[in-house]
């Protein structure tokens, strides 16, 4: 049975249920469960397979023209189930649909995302290999977003998360390939790596390079600042020069740093999280980061949809803003509401006694999802509510030319016998 979305007046919020049919793509190569799809390519860069996951929005639909952001994971198999809790609870009104990948870093991680070579670490020799930072870098834009964005209905509106390395990595990237990514979340990044080697160049291109429409999410972990010292914290901190606190002395000279930079144009925040530790940090610091990365994404005036005294017009002048400001962040024309949410205030309307408002927002579905069959039935519902049975028998013969699902050639059978 097809799914239904309300939106309660009170709390705003969005009650999913499965889809009818859960939309599939085929994938050579890969595992694929539901719209998860465990995938691998052979990288020339590399001279190895990498394995990497992706993530479908719940909306996709392999015959829709619909185009998403993608969210980069580094430590994708680590970080998988953060991720995907952050995103499955916030998507809707914080975050629009987007498509996920996490990329594996299970072998030769410190490889793979340090940014120069070196022999010692913290007093003792470094036997792993490391500096491949670049290497790596060139495997994802030359290798893997190329794949990605060939296999899937990408946009080029892209944002990368990584942790501890993988946030030294991701700091990197914004320094010296800004050109690939739009959004960067650093957690507890590892910038201490070789005498704060990226921070002092990081520190010279903040400074002097324009970074505008870029955005950088930083966290810290600060339960334990100093390893054997508890009397180190926040307040005193940079006042102590050993070892053990450079690694969190590193991201606050950082962020401090790159908050003082006001005329780079990059939007910045940065985040301590007294009560976590390095390895709790990445769930708060994600969905944080995230909230913060698409806060124009949000709703402007959410009261304003709820509330059943609104007059039709305003919501249209809204919705156009809303529009507006979607299609100028991500590049390409983009509806003011994810599909779900359209149907939603049709469905709440329709409850409301409000049919006008109702047949906006259906009408406003299908016109952006002109694929879904979804948008035809909860149009077609629309018109049986107003016993209007020829529109609506209309509306689920659409439907069922687009889907050709039992479900509503049985909704048809039933309307003609009434």
């Amino acid at each position: 049975m097809k799914y239904y979305i309300y939106l309660f007046i009170l709390i705003g919020s969005i009650l999913k249920v499965n889809q009818h049919a859960i939309a599939q793509t085929t994938v050579p190569q890969t595992e694929q469960f539901q719209n998860r799809i465990v995938d691998s390519i052979f990288s020339k860069t590399l001279s190895e397979s990498r394995d990497f996951w992706v993530r479908l929005p719940d909306n996709f639909r392999p015959d829709s023209d619909e185009k998403y952001a993608v969210i980069y994971l580094i430590d994708g198999f680590s970080l998988e189930s953060t991720l995907e809790a952050v995103y499955g609870n916030y998507w809707g009104h914080y975050l629009p649909h987007m498509i996920l990948v996490g990329i594996s870093n299970r072998n030769n991680r410190i490889r793979d995302l340090t940014t120069s070579q070196i022999k010692m670490r913290r007093g003792s020799a470094m036997n792993d290999e490391t500096g491949g930072a670049e290497i790596f870098t060139k495997f994802m834009e030359e290798e893997l977003i190329p794949y990605i964005d060939s296999k899937y209905p990408t946009m080029n509106y892209r944002t990368l998360i990584g942790h501890s390395y993988a946030g030294l990595f991701t700091i990197n990237m914004l320094v010296n390939h800004k050109h690939l990514f739009q959004n960067y979340i650093a957690i507890d990044p590892s910038l201490d790596w070789d005498d704060q080697k990226l921070l002092k160049e990081a520190k010279q291109k903040l400074s002097t390079e324009s970074y505008e429409g870029k955005s950088l999410f930083v966290s810290l972990a600060a339960e334990q600042l100093h390893m054997w010292n508890e009397e180190i914290n926040m307040e005193n901190i940079m006042d102590d020069s050993s070892e053990f606190t450079l690694f969190a002395r590193s991201i606050i000279e950082f962020s401090n740093y790159t908050k003082s930079q006001k005329k780079n144009g990059l939007n910045f925040s940065w985040k301590v999280y007294n009560e976590d530790l390095h390895g709790t940090v990445p769930l708060p610091s994600i969905r944080d980061g995230l909230i913060f990365l698409f806060e124009w994404y949000q709703f402007k005036s959410p009261q304003k949809y709820n509330n059943p005294e609104t007059p039709i017009e305003e919501l249209v002048s809204l919705l156009k803003v809303q529009e507006q400001i979607y299609t100028e962040h991500f590049g390409v024309p983009t509806a003011p509401m994810i599909d779900e949410m359209l149907n939603g205030y049709g469905y709440m309307n329709m409850q409301m006694g409000q049919p006008e408002k109702a047949f906006m927002f259906f009408e406003m579905n299908i016109k952006y999802n002109p694929t879904s069959a979804n948008a035809y039935d909860s149009m077609a519902e629309y018109y049986e509510s107003q016993s209007d049975k020829e529109n609506a028998l209309k509306y689920l013969n659409k439907a069922y030319e687009l889907s050709g699902d039992d479900y509503y050639k049985e909704r048809i059978e039933a309307l003609n016998k009434k």
